[in-house]
């Protein structure tokens, strides 16, 4: 019995040995294709030896397995070694092995989120807003108190804050974008602030990290009737001329008056209805709100040194998320984030 032993294990002795003469004898890659099929290929040497392995006593296949798959390996890594060869004498001489197969290019695109926070910001550059941005990890007297939202203010239970200290936070709204814009510059100031927030909320319309877009401006005599002109003007070179824009009134600390606005629903058209079915997405209301605004407190004025009596401005807040499943129809916000190539793959024709 040990005899089979040995006559199987030098078999594959014998196939590292053939193996390794024939080897040095290749020039080129189409003839190491045929080595490659002759030792490892389904039919080769190496699947010829194999088949006598069944039928070995029991106790010697493990030690007979054990020898099959170290000589596999070197016969692989022989090859291997021996197309780097070639492929480096190659290159050496400037020439390109044509048997070689081509290498795919693939073509990348912009995340939806992306797409859409350029086509929001463009909007508003052309209106002359400026961009700016800054730190995600804030201060209690950013993110809350300048904006007249002190610790014992009820707003503070409308926003789920992840704190790294007691004062220090994951910043809720990049809002205070709002207050350090205008610390640092004197009117009039027109800026939108795009960026991450964070807050302890997770489902299907809402993620713990999400993209939003503060905007305001400050200048002599701003009124609601500009914000609602700038607002409407942003809204119909997003979805469409044909949208429908209405406030509501609504409560923001750091805004008086403040509203939510709303869009006639870009996938019923504002019917309530999508082929004679009740629309998801506006619950038959054929209305969709999409951001919340208003004239920004003098309280805020007063944290910034702005003097109240002499300025006036507007401030809003949007959440790209939001409009982005509108714009394309998503309806889980969590595919944003979940990095499927075959949804991403949809975006690559979109304008950059």
């Amino acid at each position: 019995m040990a005899r089979d032993l040995k006559n199987f294990l030098d078999k594959l002795e014998s196939i590292k040995n053939s193996l390794s003469e024939e080897i040095n004898k290749i020039t080129t890659s189409s003839e190491l294709d045929q080595i490659r099929i002759k030792f490892l290929g389904r039919k080769g040497e190496l699947a010829k030896v194999m088949k006598g392995l069944p039928h070995l006593p029991k106790e010697y296949k493990p030690e007979a397995g054990k020898v099959a798959n170290k000589i596999k390996n070197v016969i692989t890594n022989l090859i291997e070694q021996k197309q780097l060869e070639l492929e480096e004498q190659g290159a050496k001489r400037g020439q390109i092995d044509i048997t070689l197969p081509g290498r795919e290019q693939f073509i990348g695109s912009l995340h939806p989120i992306t797409i859409t926070i350029q086509e929001i910001c463009s909007v508003f550059k052309s209106l002359g807003f400026e961009i700016v941005t800054g730190p995600e990890i804030e201060t209690d007297f950013y993110n809350f108190e300048a904006l007249n939202i002190p610790k014992d203010h009820p707003a503070r239970d409308m926003q789920d804050t992840l704190y790294i200290s007691e004062n220090i936070l994951l910043r809720t709204h990049t809002s205070p974008l709002q207050v350090r814009t205008m610390l640092k510059t004197t009117p009039p100031v027109a800026a939108i602030a795009p960026g991450k927030v964070y807050r302890r909320d997770s489902d299907l319309t809402h993620s713990p990290m999400f993209h939003q877009i503060e905007g305001f401006l400050v200048d002599k005599d701003v009124n609601m009737g500009d914000l609602r002109g700038t607002l409407t003007y942003f809204v119909q070179h997003i979805f469409s001329s044909d949208t429908k824009v209405r406030f509501r009134p609504s409560f923001f600390p750091f805004t008086e008056p403040s509203a939510e606005v709303d869009i006639s629903c870009v996938i019923c058209n504002g019917s309530g209805f999508v082929n004679g079915s009740p629309c998801r997405v506006c619950k038959q209301t054929g209305w969709v709100e999409i951001l919340g605004c208003g004239l920004i407190d003098p309280e805020v004025f007063k944290a910034v040194s702005y003097d109240p009596e002499k300025y006036s401005g507007f401030a809003f807040g949007l959440g790209v998320e939001r409009v982005a499943m509108l714009k394309y129809g998503i309806n889980d916000l969590r595919i944003f984030f979940e990095n499927d190539i075959r949804f991403l793959n949809q975006f690559t024709d979109f304008p950059v």
